[in-house]
């Protein structure tokens, strides 16, 4: 299933380039890196001359684009060939980097933002911790102020691009408990007392090398700090809608991806003296397989453009999110259905979508966590009585 057609001239030439780019650079060496568990440097430098790296971000800072200019890239790539686990640690600059480029602090845009937009640096983001999932106020990571420095005590675990990262944005308590106490601080790789204690092995993402970071005693720069001390929940909160939305476009584009690759398994594939798709029950599936595209795809394209409006559709786009990863969930499981055993062979592609799909519930706020959240936003909760 691919051909999606875009609005204007410049946005589907972006999204033809992407494709191209991905057909090119990423399908033939995929699975190699799959079983190396990450991608190489190489690949972000070639990234970042195309301009792919930096979409979305503002051109001051060395980007290009727009919100749905980013949507466009990413189901392009995916319809290409992509895997949402290359994507995630490939685009790890759309969660490392755009806290500080908002922040607006000149250094720090052009020590970190530039080059990793470039692709010359690789950055990532640390917020979770053992233990603490996706409960952001109840981390535990110090950074106490020691003159020039604050000093850094703690653990991350899951952090995307862990292993690789020249620099990671980390979510640190600079004050008291809750939301209020907790700061941005960017630690670069080599700095004494930051060690990457663990690549992490997972079910799916193989090329996405994730790590568990040790701080003890890391002395950071004042410098570093990103934003304004005790902003750091309120900068987080502001880029999730980017995030989540992000995992939407992954659900629906590796779903859309599988659909189109079983369709062309069911027309080539016989059973029983006719190919697979003579049988109604098998037109059926994959006739409810395209439903879920659909409706994942538009209600996507639609809180994307509410967030281009300059809206902050924080409830929609948790709701993207389920929806675009509950359409992953069905269509990757009736696309492995239907390969039959050769769905389940490693280094088949519905069965990396297969594997990459479980994640995308969990990944970027968890699906009842979402759900919470909502409610909330949507006054479904119940009222206190006075």
């Amino acid at each position: 299933m691919t051909g999606w057609q875009h609005d204007t001239e410049e946005r589907q030439a972006l999204a033809d380039m992407a494709a191209e780019f991905t057909r090119r650079a990423i399908v033939p060496h995929l699975q190699a890196w799959e079983d190396a568990g990450e991608v190489p440097r190489e690949l972000h430098r070639e990234a970042g001359a195309l301009g792919l790296i930096g979409v979305g971000f503002p051109e001051e800072v060395g980007g290009l684009g727009d919100v749905l200019d980013t949507v466009a890239v990413q189901e392009s790539m995916l319809a290409a060939g992509a895997s949402s686990g290359l994507m995630a640690t490939l685009f790890t600059a759309g969660i490392a980097v755009p806290h500080i480029a908002a922040a607006g602090d000149p250094d720090l845009i052009e020590r970190f933002v530039r080059p990793t937009l470039a692709g010359e640096l690789i950055g990532s983001l640390a917020i979770t911790e053992p233990g603490g999932g996706s409960d952001v106020a109840a981390l535990r990571t110090t950074a106490v102020r020691d003159g020039d420095h604050y000093v850094v005590n703690g653990a991350k675990t899951f952090i995307t691009s862990g292993v690789r990262a020249d620099f990671v944005t980390v979510a640190v308590r600079t004050g008291g408990p809750g939301h209020g106490g907790i700061s941005l601080l960017v630690v670069e790789k080599g700095t004494p007392g930051f060690t990457v204690d663990r690549a992490l092995a997972k079910m799916g993402w193989h090329c996405s090398d994730t790590a568990e970071l040790g701080f003890a005693d890391a002395r950071v720069p004042v410098a570093n700090l990103v934003g304004d001390e005790g902003s750091g929940f309120i900068q987080i909160a502001g880029q999730f809608v980017s995030e989540r939305l992000a995992l939407a476009v992954h659900g629906y584009g590796i779903a859309a991806r599988a659909l189109a690759l079983t369709v062309e398994h069911a027309r080539s594939r016989e059973t029983f003296g006719r190919p697979l798709i003579a049988n109604q029950t098998v037109q059926h599936t994959l006739v409810e397989m395209r439903r879920h595209v659909e409706v994942a795809r538009s209600y996507a394209w639609q809180v994307a453009r509410l967030h281009q409006a300059g809206t902050m559709p924080i409830a929609e786009v948790t709701m993207a999110k389920q929806t675009g990863v509950d359409a992953a969930a069905y269509v990757c499981d009736r696309a492995v259905q239907l390969h039959g055993g050769s769905g389940y062979m490693h280094g088949t592609e519905v069965e990396r979508h297969f594997r990459d799909a479980r994640l995308l519930p969990i990944g970027g706020g968890a699906d009842e966590v979402m759900r919470d959240l909502a409610a909330k936003l949507l006054g479904y909760t119940q009222k206190r009585s006075a």
